[in-house]
């Protein structure tokens, strides 16, 4: 197991010393030789190393010394005793590179404890000339990428993993390669295609390779296996040519789904039917454009019961299901016992057993919070948690520290909020600040509030009662925010951002402003796009970026609502993800570039959707 950073170091090295001791009872003077001192591992407190170099006559032994307190007071977290300890030595430092390469890493141990992530990167560089034991070189290209990894940069994340590997025992860099390749999967194809001829670190390059092999080629495995074996050729040598990671190894022996019956199973009358034939809408459209006449389509009504429509579509031969869409329609399916499951077209309940259940795959069209995962069984929903957790991982890839919160004091508000939070939690380790709002005059207040302008005007009113009415000042609103991010429905949208516009006083910088499609307003309102001028929005590619097909839409639904556009990708998406699900969910780092988002399956087969952006920019929308 790899130690952390704050103990030691990888690779545990005793302090050598050796003492010729006296021997009976004579009386020879005890000859001692020199100690040599090993900073491999920090055994003592940082005032017993400090009391052993002030005693030390040793140039060099003195130096290390040193660097073992500075160690050990990083180890204690105090990092300013440590820099001044660094500081005491750096003008007359022994040249050796062992005792230099150890005085660089502590220097930038403390940088990233009093500093920032990059400054510690600046400072953490040895020239590649230098011999150093394997357990220095091993410290470094571990913090190195430790440091990448506070920054979110992957792709050098890796680099450096892939130079640490080869400095470790078997056992350990079995380790770190799967981190490199964890470290791999959600990285972008066109991203991986930007890195895989790296010449210099051809390890690195190799991974790359092979991170780009399993996205691009997973969904047909046969492709899969050629490919592999030409990199394996290519490659012989490389940590991974011997072992394929696991999931890979997996993924290469799933077969897809290939259905030529398929059923799809939506609430087609009712008060639900107008949201359910948008999905449908959206299914047929990708049914033709694919124009496989080999595969039939078929739709069966939940609205008399998702049990019963699930019956009806097994015993029409289905091969594979899309739906139900409704929640609680999942809940019943979910409830369903084995037996109900199992019934095939050609075996009656009286002669039915366990032996003769076949699981249908199935990708439902909603989530529960509880289930029993199974292999066979998908989860697609538009869900507007995941949306603010996608929100979450946006705002901290484009580096902000410390954004606020306005939020719709409402159900669907509160759930985005809780979620946005968990996830900024995760990522930074600090709660998110939120602010909820009521409708109304009540909106402008909470603005006011969560941006400190009612304190600063109460600050004002408090002076001039105390000096004189006549004095001239100027609200102040806070400056420690860098971002806002508004959870709100399209309706408030129009007065929360004019209400943050103007409570940012002259003094400050006013912050990137984020917004969810659920804020987004609808039409193409030239004058009111204005009005939003600056704001970063998410939604899913096909409203992002329009498009052919979005016009085409629009001729035909010209009344249908974003939302409603919504659901029929939706419904567009499902039927594509068909033959792909079952390579999706052997390899989590393999995505989907659908129209609602780029896809990817967790273990327990729930999809995920990373979203697009836009910003408003001269009253349009523009992507980013």
């Amino acid at each position: 197991m790899l130690k952390r950073l704050n103990t030691t170091k990888f690779i545990s090295c005793a302090i050598l010393s050796a003492v010729l001791f006296g021997c009976g009872t004579t009386s020879a003077p005890v000859k001692t030789e020199k100690t040599e001192v090993s900073l491999a591992s920090v055994t003592q407190a940082s005032s017993q190393y400090l009391a052993l170099a002030a005693n030390e006559k040793n140039k060099q032994n003195r130096d290390k010394y040193v660097l073992l307190a500075a160690h050990a007071f990083i180890n204690e977290g105090n990092a300013s005793a440590a820099d001044k300890a660094l500081k005491s030595i750096a003008q007359d430092l022994s040249q050796e590179p062992e005792i230099l390469a150890e005085h660089i890493y502590l220097s930038a141990r403390v940088l990233e404890m009093v500093s920032t992530y990059d400054h510690a990167l600046r400072e953490l560089n040895y020239p590649s000339s230098w011999s150093l034991p394997n357990w220095q070189w091993v410290s470094y290209y571990q913090f190195k990428a430790h440091l990448y990894q506070s920054i979110n940069q992957p792709i050098d994340e890796v680099r450096q993993l892939s130079l640490l590997s080869k400095y470790l025992p078997a056992s350990q860099a079995v380790e770190v390669n799967d981190k490199i390749w964890r470290s791999l999967q959600p990285i972008s194809e066109q991203t991986l295609l930007n890195f895989k001829d790296d010449t210099a670190n051809p390890i690195f390059a190799g991974w790359i390779q092979l991170a780009y092999i399993a996205k691009h080629y997973a969904v047909d495995p046969n492709d899969l296996v050629r490919h592999l074996g030409s990199w394996q050729q290519l490659n012989p040598r490389h940590p991974a040519a011997a072992k394929l990671p696991t999931d890979l190894e997996k993924a290469l022996n799933t077969q897809p789904y290939q259905p030529k019956n398929i059923a799809v199973l939506l609430p087609l009358t009712g008060p639900r039917a107008t949201i359910a034939n948008t999905v449908k809408q959206g299914i047929i459209a990708n049914y033709m454009a694919k124009g496989d006449d080999d595969i039939a389509l078929n739709f069966f009504d939940t609205a008399t019961g998702a049990q019963a429509a699930y019956q009806q579509a097994v015993t029409a031969g289905a091969e594979f299901i899309i739906g139900p869409l409704l929640q609680s329609e999942v809940e019943q399916l979910q409830n369903m016992t084995p037996t109900a499951e199992a019934v095939s077209p050609i075996t009656t309940t009286a002669a039915m057993t366990p032996a003769t259940s076949k699981t249908i795959p199935q990708l439902y069209l909603n989530h529960i919070d509880t289930f029993t995962a199974d292999p066979d069984k998908f989860f697609f929903a538009l869900s507007p948690t995941d949306e603010a957790i996608d929100a979450a991982q946006r705002l901290y890839n484009d580096g902000i520290k410390q954004p606020l919160l306005l939020v719709s004091n409402d159900a669907i508000g509160r759930r985005m909020a809780e979620s946005f939070n968990g996830a900024w939690q995760t990522l930074t380790n600090n709660a998110a600040e939120i602010h909820y709002y009521d409708g109304g005059d009540k909106m402008k207040v909470t603005v006011q509030k969560s941006l400190g302008v009612i304190d600063s005007k109460e600050r004002i009113a408090r002076i001039k009662a105390i000096l004189t009415p006549k004095i001239e000042a100027d609200f102040r609103s806070r400056r420690d925010i860098d971002a806002i991010y508004m959870i709100s429905a399209s309706k408030d949208l129009a007065l929360l951002k004019p209400f943050i516009d103007v409570n940012f006083s002259v003094f400050a910088e006013p912050v990137p402003l984020y917004t969810t499609s659920r804020s987004r307003v609808e039409g193409n309102d030239r004058e009111t796009a204005n009005e939003l001028n600056n704001l970063t929005i998410s939604d899913i590619p096909w409203l992002i970026t329009p498009n052919t097909e979005t016009r085409m839409v629009n001729e035909l639904w010209p009344n249908w609502s974003n939302g409603r556009k919504r659901l029929y990708i939706m419904g567009y998406d499902a039927l594509d993800l068909v033959g792909k699900l079952a390579q999706m969910r052997a390899l989590p780092g393999y995505q989907f570039t659908g129209r609602s988002g780029m896809l990817s399956v967790q273990p327990d087969g729930t999809l995920n959707r990373q979203l697009s952006w836009g910003r408003y920019q001269r009253g349009n929308l523009r992507p980013l």
